[in-house]
């Protein structure tokens, strides 16, 4: 029999998408799974619209919305299985989804995540934002991924038809193994949301493990189905999460050196919000900044004795994806 598998839903207010995508998660194939929804915090009828038309679902509510991060961690504290499916509730699986990418974690004992294809839901033929072909970190932490470079979109044309070990595996359809969850402590709750899968992918790394895509399972997300894409709360937490993961993670010689340019990099992207007449998003610059100064110590004290050297991690960009997309005008991976 094939290992147990939870595919397990977050959802907050989210009943349109529900309702729109979780009968294409009922219909997956693979024969050890349950399908879980994690209710967090809703204020919408999603629990009683579930209880009325999906029974055979399982259903575990959270007193309040915990966020993302703490959301899921709250959820995954009450399930059991081999392997967790972190699944956005605005995805839409294919069949066979579950099974290719299941054979090749089992086919490793070092692969502790995973990802499937992930594509856009409005457009098939074409890579999603939030994952593409598998992500990847430049030498400053900047977040890429193989298909998708900023807002920059590839066709799907079997270029990224190989399997590969990446740096981070996407949280929209995001596959580890309970026992490597176990043993990092999940994500983390203070990130709230955006980029905590990268943070756990890196402290998996810094124990070892391998994160892998898998071109042979393919799902189609929608994306900012939670939060839109242009929204200031967002750009905050962006700017946020990303220096705190960088101090999380990076050797301490490294991470003064990488933090510093990195923040260098976040100013010009000051100038240009402020320049754009976009003030709200100027100020979620300052605002993540400041946060991620002030809490400096609580995030030092996350910090792990096992740090490896960055650029000795598989996955990693050995330049700036920024200097690439925007002084060379590189615009697609494959040409990085």
């Amino acid at each position: 029999m094939n290992p147990s598998v939870a595919v397990v839903i977050l959802n907050w207010n989210g009943k349109a998408w529900l309702q729109q995508f979780l009968p294409s998660v009922l219909h997956s194939q693979y024969d050890n799974l349950q399908i879980v929804v994690g209710d967090n915090g809703s204020t919408d009828d999603s629990v009683d619209f579930l209880i009325e038309n999906f029974p055979t679902v399982k259903i575990i509510k959270n007193d309040v919305n915990y966020g993302f991060a703490g959301g899921y961690n709250k959820i995954l504290e009450r399930v059991e299985a081999d392997y967790f499916v972190l699944l956005n509730s605005d995805v839409e699986v294919t069949p066979n989804w579950i099974q290719p990418v299941i054979d090749l974690m089992e086919s490793d004992a070092e692969i502790a995540a995973a990802q499937p294809k992930i594509k856009w839901q409005e457009n098939k033929a074409q890579f999603e934002y939030a994952g593409a072909a598998g992500g990847f970190l430049d030498i400053y932490a900047f977040p890429l991924c193989r298909g998708r470079l900023f807002n920059i979109y590839e066709i799907d044309k079997g270029q990224y038809n190989d399997t590969k070990e990446i740096f981070w595996a996407s949280g929209a359809a995001f596959f580890i193994k309970s026992k490597c969850w176990i043993e990092t402590g999940g994500l983390d709750a203070d990130l709230f949301a955006h980029m905590e899968e990268i943070d756990l992918c890196w402290r998996l790394k810094n124990l070892g493990y391998k994160i892998v895509y898998c071109p042979d399972a393919e799902v189609y997300h929608v994306g900012g189905g939670t939060l839109q894409t242009e929204n200031p709360f967002k750009t905050y937490l962006n700017f946020r999460n990303n220096l705190i993961i960088m101090q999380k993670n990076l050797p301490a010689g490294d991470a003064i050196f990488r933090i510093f340019i990195r923040m260098c990099i976040d100013f010009v992207a000051w100038w240009h919000f402020l320049l754009s007449g976009k003030p709200k998003f100027t100020m979620a610059v300052t605002k993540g900044h400041w946060h991620f100064m002030k809490a400096l110590t609580k995030t030092a004290s996350k910090r792990k004795q096992h740090q490896k050297p960055y650029a000795e991690h598989t996955g990693v960009y050995k330049n700036s994806v920024v200097w690439a997309f925007f002084i060379k005008k590189i615009r697609f991976f494959s040409e990085l």
